[in-house]
């Protein structure tokens, strides 16, 4: 058969570009290929003589292969190492791997099984109590504080129950600006909120620190009360303990408590005070926790 022609579109030189013709030329006939006898008989034989080298090759890797794990042959360290005792070093060990090793990982498998499914089972469980759980503000009441259409507003501003908001600090040099912040920014009466920071911190830096903060939102009007002590009993525990212990605890009616590193929502007070103070059968209220380094943080991605 004669070699094939592409009449739509003009045939290529050897390097690649079209032959110019005149339009109404006659289009120049492909140009045959075609081996030659001797040139065909030329690559067959080299064609043999590479898979006799690829057969020769594999032989000598083989060969190679087989001294080294005997021991005669491979580095001179490797050749001392096994004369001196190596192998029977090397049983020993295999007999300690398959004995000891082998079954610890064996049980370390397991119990990661076993996690990975008390997760599954967990993450099943929390997504059909999700779909079906009991909306607060169906069963309590939990309706707006403060002046209602018609009413006086300074009177409105009594509606409003004094809180008392802690926040326990230990040398929280990364979030104490976050929460503190975060603590004055509550959309409430500033004159119906206090503020206490109780800082245990043993660095005096950090502590120069915190209370320069607390001093930045007291200037700006907020009713913040920085609080130290002299011993750490008790922890963080200890310190909300004794910070109950001031005078002008006693004219707050509620309390909230922020860790050092929460940032609470500017209506956290607006959607949790209501019912306590609407409902004196109810005694505590627990808000839902976010992470605001899920995406970044590996802990905070398992932990959500």
């Amino acid at each position: 058969t004669g070699p094939t022609c592409h009449l739509n579109r003009p045939p290529r030189a050897s390097s690649g570009t079209p032959l110019a013709y005149r339009p109404g030329q006659r289009r120049p006939p492909c140009a045959p290929t075609r081996t030659t006898g001797k040139a065909a008989s030329k690559s067959q034989k080299e064609a043999r003589s590479r898979m006799a080298g690829d057969g020769e090759g594999a032989a000598a890797f083989a060969a190679a292969k087989a001294e080294w794990l005997d021991g005669s042959g491979g580095l001179p360290l490797l050749r001392w190492w096994r004369a001196s005792g190596g192998g029977e070093l090397l049983g020993r060990w295999d007999a300690v791997r398959a004995g000891a090793v082998a079954p610890a990982l064996a049980a370390v498998s397991g119990a990661c099984l076993a996690m990975s499914a008390m997760l599954l089972a967990e993450a099943v469980f929390m997504a059909a109590a999700s779909l079906v759980r009991r909306r607060p503000e169906r069963r309590y009441s939990a309706g707006p504080l403060g002046a209602q259409d018609g009413e006086d507003e300074e009177r409105g501003l009594l509606g409003y129950p004094m809180v008392l908001v802690q926040i326990p600090m230990y040398n929280e040099r990364e979030v104490y600006k976050l929460s503190i912040g975060a603590a004055c920014g509550l959309s409430w009466p500033s004159d119906r909120v206090i503020v206490q920071v109780l800082d245990d911190s043993t660095d005096p830096t950090i502590k120069d620190l915190v209370e320069l903060e607390c001093k930045i939102w007291a200037k700006k009007g907020k009713n913040v009360k920085y609080e130290v002590r002299n011993n750490r009993e008790g922890y963080k525990a200890g310190a909300l303990k004794e910070g109950m212990l001031h005078a002008y605890v006693q004219q707050c009616d509620f309390l909230a408590v922020f860790d050092a590193d929460f940032q609470p929502e500017p209506d956290f007070l607006m959607r949790t005070i209501p019912y306590l103070a609407r409902n004196p059968q109810i005694a505590l209220v627990q808000a839902r926790w976010e992470f605001g380094n899920l995406l970044t943080g590996i802990l905070g991605r398992f932990c959500s």
